[in-house]
């Protein structure tokens, strides 16, 4: 097995200053070229719970905190989760990810949430991933049991800069949860939002905390501004930037699949085929929560032009 290189936080931090901006996306590339698997893994997700969340992040449309227009609903009921996987492997997905908003989930919600993972693996082979906030060791054992393949718990962002932007909860609340979905066997699914107003050394920061933590999967979400959150009068974060954070996080971990999330329906397909020459090497389509997603056949095409294999057909 070939050695994979490593880079250091000073190198990182040297390749982010502008004046270096073409030796961090060529040596990024020659890293996805050299350690990314060249199959460009597609997810969907469905939001199975919506609205009305305790916590008070900055950022997100969903906290009962900020006046957004978000809507509000309960568990949406194992049918639709059904219909969603459906949907997802007959789109070309390689998984689906049941996601519901707040800190954590009542002990009847686990168990629907368990019931739907049971239903969806009778009429589809599609990967099971969930983003249900902080986990206990009881509710994972659960939802292994019923199926259960792949958990999502984002840092965010970098731990320095977390708690300006949430004071609910705690970094070290979500490691609990994903170490301990480690530790029962589960894959994880961890990444961020950039563009919350990270310096140079956060961003660094950030791509080194992923690291650590080691994930199946990074989803590299960029921020959209949503009215009425206290972020909602950011700028869209200038797409230079999105490509260099993109191959940051490549350079620092190397062979872990980068994946498109939210902001990607902001991108250009332009923009979106230099991230896919930087590290981008997955993406989720299909509708999010409350901003624009992915269409399928887009980033379909884009991967493939990029030498990729795509699961599905090209309309």
């Amino acid at each position: 097995m070939e050695c994979i290189e490593e880079i250091g936080r000073n190198e990182a931090l040297r390749l982010l200053k502008p004046e270096h901006r073409e030796e961090l996306r060529s040596r990024a590339h020659e890293f996805t070229e050299r350690y990314v698997e060249k199959k460009f893994d597609f997810c969907s997700i469905i939001n199975a719970k919506s609205g009305r969340c305790t916590e008070n992040c900055k950022w997100c449309a969903q906290s009962a905190h900020w006046k957004t227009g978000c809507e509000n609903y309960g568990w949406v009921g194992a049918e639709s989760c059904v219909k969603a996987a459906k949907d997802a492997e007959a789109n070309g997905a390689d998984r689906i990810g049941i996601v519901t908003s707040g800190r954590n989930l009542s002990h009847e919600d686990v168990d629907n949430v368990c019931q739907a993972l049971y239903e969806m693996r009778k009429v589809s082979r599609i990967g099971l991933c969930a983003s249900l906030g902080l986990l206990s060791e009881a509710d994972l054992i659960k939802l292994k049991a019923a199926g259960l393949q792949r958990v999502h718990c984002n840092l965010e962002t970098a731990p320095s800069l977390f708690p300006k932007l949430c004071t609910t909860h705690t970094i070290e609340d979500k490691l609990q949860t994903l170490r301990a979905a480690k530790r029962f066997g589960l894959e994880i699914c961890c990444g961020g939002i950039i563009g919350m107003g990270e310096s140079d050394e956060q961003l660094v920061e950030f791509a080194f905390a992923l690291k650590e933590i080691a994930p199946d999967s990074i989803p590299v979400n960029v921020l959209h501004p949503i009215e009425g959150t206290p972020l909602g009068s950011r700028k869209i974060l200038d797409p230079e930037r999105v490509v260099d954070s993109v191959a940051l996080l490549r350079l620092v971990n190397p062979s872990t699949p980068l994946r498109f999330a939210g902001g990607r329906g902001d991108m250009s397909d332009e923009m979106a085929a230099k991230c896919i020459y930087v590290g981008m090497s997955a993406g989720i389509a299909g509708p999010l929560l409350t901003t624009p997603g992915a269409d399928f056949d887009d980033d379909r095409e884009l991967a493939v032009r990029a030498g990729y294999t795509v699961s599905g057909r090209l309309q």
